[in-house]
């Protein structure tokens, strides 16, 4: 029987595999994290000794050190769409498959980023804050989204949905792409700069890549409006933290919102997040019930194919799966 060490601790495993989980083990032995807590890549190594396929979330970082260590692994599956922190070519040097996960999050990461938005326009958390301590908070003047600008960068799945999602709401929406054109006659592609220096709210969107590392620097802030709302739902590597404190402190820029940072799990860095006009969650943007569920059966359908013969959908590196075909015939299983 083939043999899967799944990563996700309790805590993980209900959120995203209540469901699955049964599916799993009708057809898999199935290994368990044993602790109450991510594990550290030679925890991982020691629990999935003799597995076959790790599902791994994305708190269990995808090492070289993995790949070289566990000599029975095949394939090593991400339960989301990000593989930036797994070593794919430690795992062809091994002959071992990654695949990931279907795109479920779009809508739930837009979401969000819409929420934080609000958030911001309508001073909610502020708000809420000082009514839970017992004082009355004044009555700001928001900001309506309707008639505002919002500048996206990066208009991949989720910008280009939420561009839409702007439009429909009234909002005049920039985006920057160099990779992508907006075919849409409500939506404006303009120059990086352009984006930054007219738009209302700033929203990085593009992938993190080596390319887009800080992309969000000292000079991208000198050019946004000192009234602007900066929001960020993508990824903590985008921006560089020491000049969004700077500009936030010194009011070159209004507000702050933020889903993700350079803190473990990609987390909001702490010392950004207590800062005055900063509105602050641990990453909620793709943890919605919906994405969950779907990654998760993103997972079981992998394992599924794998187990009838099929190359696992969604694979990253799979000329270089030697081991899933030496899998397949241990298992008595006929490739198709």
């Amino acid at each position: 029987m083939l043999k899967i060490f799944l990563s996700h601790n309790p805590e993980d495993l209900e959120v995203y595999f209540k469901k699955a989980y049964s599916a799993l083990k009708e057809q898999c032995n199935v290994v368990l994290n044993p602790k109450d807590r991510n594990l550290d890549t030679d925890e991982v190594i020691e629990t999935a000794q003799g597995c076959q396929v790790l599902i791994c979330h994305r708190a269990t970082h995808g090492k070289a050190a993995i790949f070289e260590n566990l000599p029975d692994l095949a394939v090593f599956l991400r339960p989301q769409v990000d593989i930036s922190d797994i070593d794919v070519a430690a795992a062809s040097a091994n002959g071992i498959l990654v695949a990931n996960s279907v795109p479920a999050f779009i809508p739930a990461t837009a979401e969000m980023a819409l929420a934080l938005m609000l958030d911001l326009a309508r001073d909610v958390t502020s708000s809420t804050i000082v009514f839970n301590s017992g004082d009355i908070p004044p009555s700001n003047m928001g900001r309506q989204l309707n008639g505002s600008t919002a500048g996206i960068i990066g208009y991949g799945a989720v910008g280009s949905y939420l561009a839409e999602k702007l439009v429909a709401l009234g909002m005049r929406v920039l985006v920057n792409d160099p990779y992508v054109t907006a075919d849409h006659e409500k939506i404006e592609q303009v120059d990086f700069e352009t984006v930054l220096s007219q738009a209302d709210f700033v929203l990085p969107l593009a992938a993190a890549t080596e390319e887009t590392e800080n992309l969000i620097d000292a000079r991208a802030f000198s050019l946004m409006k000192p009234d602007v709302y900066f929001i960020n739902v993508s990824r903590g590597n985008l921006v560089d933290e020491s000049a969004l404190a700077a500009a936030l402190q010194e009011k070159r820029i209004a507000k702050v919102a933020m889903d993700v940072g350079r803190a473990v799990d990609q987390r909001p860095s702490p010392r950004l997040a207590k800062l005055p006009g900063v509105v602050a969650t641990p990453h909620l943007g793709g943890l919605t019930v919906q994405n969950a569920e779907t990654q998760a059966w993103s997972a079981v359908e992998q394992i599924e194919a794998l187990l009838r013969g099929e190359m696992v959908p969604r694979s990253i590196n799979q000329e270089h799966a030697e081991r899933l075909s030496r899998l397949w015939k241990k298992l008595g299983i006929t490739a198709k």
